[in-house]
């Protein structure tokens, strides 16, 4: 003690240094410490250095982790391994198209190229897929491409022969002629347009929206099996190009739930099902798992709105309802998101919404558009075949089919609704016009929307399988509404629908309001046009076709692609400015195989999604395994 009150004097440390020496060799030590780990944390792949070092990060009940893709490194332009995380990923980190900038000038495809190679994940490359299961990292899950394509029962693309040797006919001109068109809609988009989520052809720019929380590229990832249907190879490649390098996940707005997932998950899954390209498969999954928070409710029923950014799921309001249409057309493409993952949450989400509804009563059995997700009741009492109820009623007849018809559930739900449709809301017009009516709690709307013109077809897919006596009657009914359908497009002086058809007042399949008289592309009567095609082989429903054909070349059709109409009612009609991605998705492909072999995404082999995305029927083979499953 007393040697340390002497003025000057700094006793020698442990290690013979003075304090003065010590302090600054401390300083650098902890210098090099702090490099070291930083670099760790810094380096390509660090995730998994920091899996030493950080704790795992805490999972949502329920919520399974898919363990890393064996086999597959990722090159810096593939994917992360898919991980249903609940909440947005840090910029950066989600998937490597961040590297490439989300903004396209209009005018033409300018990429931003990635520093390392582009992983080409081919059919002939990709033949099993290897993950493990989540919770089993030592079991591998494998996806065989190859397996489930040679279950299929046709060739994707039909056995047509060779067409520079087939000689011409009026159905392949037709054929040609839809090309043709496909062809200068996505010209017209990737000039003004590529990377945007739909073109303006009027402004001859891209328009964003916001429905999709800043995804981009709608129209891209909606036209990928279009292309590829068509043959139209250059434009598949370009598009897959984009998607590659330019589709990014890291986006962090408030998006809808239903578009996100027909539009943007159904268009990569039926373009992985169709080419066996990795890179699709990725994107879907992780995107899926963006959308995961959407189920975070009291009774696990989506909303219909999903922020990217926070992962809530919206409004947690007694009085909030989500709607029908939107939580019901989830089932396909989610059972496939669980079949290429291996993760089993997506199939165990839209199987507890089936759960929900079987349990829940419904008036005269019939399906009321509004359900709370907080309470589980219906919110009111309107049912509508078209707008808010529509793809309901679709999915449950395609999860049949898509199961190989091993669904039953889904099979009893659908002929149940069905018959409770027919019961109530079924009408005939004194016209002779046999239509679905709208139903308000009892009281009847006597129109139709363009929407649900998708009926006809509906009906006549499920008309084989209903009660032998019934099948029959379904088909006739399948006709007659497609007929009416068609009365809808021939009143008009376009020839084209309106968004809306009234049956009153001694006016019939006509709109009665200029709100109502609309038409944006839409596909819902050729997609009828098409099913009744496949089904009965009239000609009638070509015909009907063609007319659609002519009618969208003389008054949608502008110099930078196609633009939806203000009034069908007039003959020199006023464009909206939009080419709406359906259209490429939807419209155009049921024109294209409508004048096209049966054979050609063969209904044996697959089932559309709503946006007219192609998804595989499990065909299982001998020993059980469905599609590519080991």
């Amino acid at each position: 003690m007393l040697m340390r009150k002497v003025p000057g004097f700094v006793p020698a440390s442990p290690w013979g240094l003075r304090l003065p020496q010590k302090f600054l060799f401390l300083l650098f030590l902890s210098g090099l410490v702090t490099l070291c780990f930083g670099a760790l944390f810094l380096l390509p792949h660090s995730s998994r250095l920091k899996r030493l070092f950080l704790a795992p990060r805490t999972q949502q009940p329920g919520l399974e982790v898919v363990a890393e893709i064996a086999g597959h490194a990722p090159a810096r332009e593939q994917e992360p391994p898919p991980n249903p995380a609940p909440a947005a990923p840090a910029p950066g980190e989600d998937d490597p198209s961040s590297w490439a900038s989300p903004r396209r000038r209009k005018g033409g495809l300018r990429r931003t190229r990635p520093t390392g190679p582009r992983v080409e994940a081919t059919a002939a490359r990709g033949n099993s897929i290897p993950a493990s299961r989540p919770g089993d990292e030592g079991v591998p899950f494998r996806f065989d491409f190859n397996a489930f394509r040679s279950r299929l029962r046709h060739p994707v693309l039909g056995t047509r022969a060779d067409e520079s040797q087939e000689p011409q006919s009026q159905v392949r001109a037709q054929r040609e002629k839809i090309k043709e068109m496909m062809q200068f809609a996505w010209q017209s988009y990737k000039r003004y347009a590529m990377g945007k989520n739909e073109l303006r052809p009027l402004t001859k720019d891209g328009y964003e929206g916001n429905m999709f929380g800043g995804l981009s590229g709608a129209t891209v990832i909606d036209s990928l099996d279009t292309l590829y249907l068509m043959e139209l190879k250059e434009e598949f490649q370009e598009a897959k190009a984009w998607v590659e390098e330019s589709f990014h996940l890291n986006v962090s707005g408030e998006a809808s739930l239903f578009e996100v997932n027909i539009r943007y998950i159904g268009g990569l899954l039926s373009a992985f099902y169709l080419t066996g390209e990795e890179v699709f498969r990725i994107k879907a999954i992780r995107l899926g798992e963006k959308l995961l928070p959407a189920f975070n409710t009291p009774t696990g029923i989506p909303k219909g709105v999903v922020s990217f950014k926070s992962g809530n799921w919206g409004w947690a309001t007694a009085g909030s309802s989500s709607i029908l249409a939107e939580f019901g057309s989830l089932h396909l493409e989610f059972l496939h998101l669980t079949e290429l993952s291996g993760n089993q949450v997506f199939a165990e989400k839209v199987r507890n919404i089936r759960k929900v509804l079987r349990k829940i009563e419904k008036p005269f059995g019939l399906y009321p558009n509004f359900l709370s997700p907080v309470s589980g009741n219906w919110v009111q009492h309107h049912v509508s075949v078209g707008g808010l109820g529509d793809s309901f009623y679709e999915y449950l007849i395609k999860s049949w089919l898509m199961s190989g018809k091993t669904d039953m559930e889904a099979k009893n739900m659908y002929y149940e609704a069905l018959e409770a449709i027919e019961t109530y809301l079924l009408n005939v017009s004194p016209g002779g016009l046999t239509y679905i009516a709208e139903w308000r709690g009892g009281i009847l709307d006597h129109k139709m929307g363009h929407l649900a013109c998708f009926s006809g077809g509906m009906i006549a897919l499920g008309a084989e399988d209903a009660k032998e006596e019934k099948r029959a009657h379904y088909r006739e009914l399948a006709a007659q509404i497609t007929k009416t359908c068609h009365e809808s497009y021939a009143r008009s002086d376009t020839k084209l629908g309106p968004e809306a058809f009234w049956f009153n007042s001694g006016r019939e399949a006509v709109a009665t309001q200029l709100s109502e008289s609309y038409y944006i592309l839409r596909p819902e009567v050729v997609e009828s046009y098409m099913y009744l095609w496949r089904q009965t082989h009239n000609p009638i429903y070509r015909e009907w076709g063609w007319e659609v054909v002519l009618a969208l070349e003389k008054y949608c059709r502008t110099e930078a692609g196609f633009s939806g109409i203000q009034d069908v009612y007039s003959s020199t009609p006023n464009h909206d400015n939009k080419q709406q991605s359906f259209f490429l998705a939807e419209t155009l492909k049921y024109l294209y195989l409508l004048f096209s072999e049966d054979d050609l995404l063969s209904l044996e082999d697959w089932v559309f999604n709503t946006e007219a995305h192609p998804l595989p029927v499990n065909h299982s083979d001998s020993s059980g395994r469905a599609w590519g499953r080991h």
